[in-house]
């Protein structure tokens, strides 16, 4: 077997993910559901395809919890969540415009098929290179990681195992390294040398 390639790395700073939502809020086709997309992927750290298929039964706006999970089960671990409270009143928003059984992501009702052309229009109107969907997972992860998240807390929330967490994200770890580092010309305590 081939060895797996590199993961993708790219996140978005904060700056360049205000300029894709301004984007994308400027889109006329777009607007009503590629802010909340990029809203739901940067709070949450989902991927696209669990973002899509995302339907208003598996939020609640009571006790402020998501389900990722719904019908068959795959390799790629969704999770349920707590809302994190700067996507709550977006998703309050949202629900005013959508029915109670429908999608969370939807245009006039119907479930948005795929968000590709309108996602990249909106990073060519930003100036956003090498932008893909899957970048707001990495950024989602990166900023937790920047803000010293706990790897339990960020594994349970992310559905990301820890080993991966560490392999393509902890180098994003204000502490990463750091006590190894530290500890480099520190005199060893309660060492018995032998003669």
């Amino acid at each position: 077997m081939p060895e797996a390639p590199e993961p993708r790395t790219r996140w978005l700073t904060r700056k360049e993910a205000a300029r894709l939502l301004c984007a994308a809020l400027r889109s006329p086709k777009a607007r009503l559901y590629l802010p909340l997309f990029i809203l739901l992927a940067l709070y949450t750290g989902r991927r696209k395809e669990a973002i899509l298929a995302l339907r208003w039964h598996q939020v609640n706006l009571d006790t402020g919890t998501i389900n990722f999970e719904q019908g068959r089960r795959t390799k790629k671990r969704k999770g349920g969540i707590p809302i994190p409270p700067r996507l709550l009143p977006h998703l309050i928003r949202a629900q005013r415009r959508g029915s109670e059984l429908g999608y969370v992501l939807h245009n006039n009702d119907e479930r948005i098929g795929d968000i590709k052309k309108g996602f990249e229009a909106a990073c060519v109107r930003a100036g956003l290179n090498d932008v893909t969907p899957h970048a707001l997972k990495h950024t989602a992860i990166t900023w937790a990681m920047q803000n010293r998240i706990d790897l339990w807390q960020a594994a349970g929330f992310f559905a990301t195992s820890v080993p991966t967490l560490i392999r393509v994200y902890g180098h994003h770890h204000p502490d990463h390294l750091r006590e190894a580092a530290e500890t480099i010309g520190r005199r060893p305590q309660n060492v018995r040398v032998m003669r």
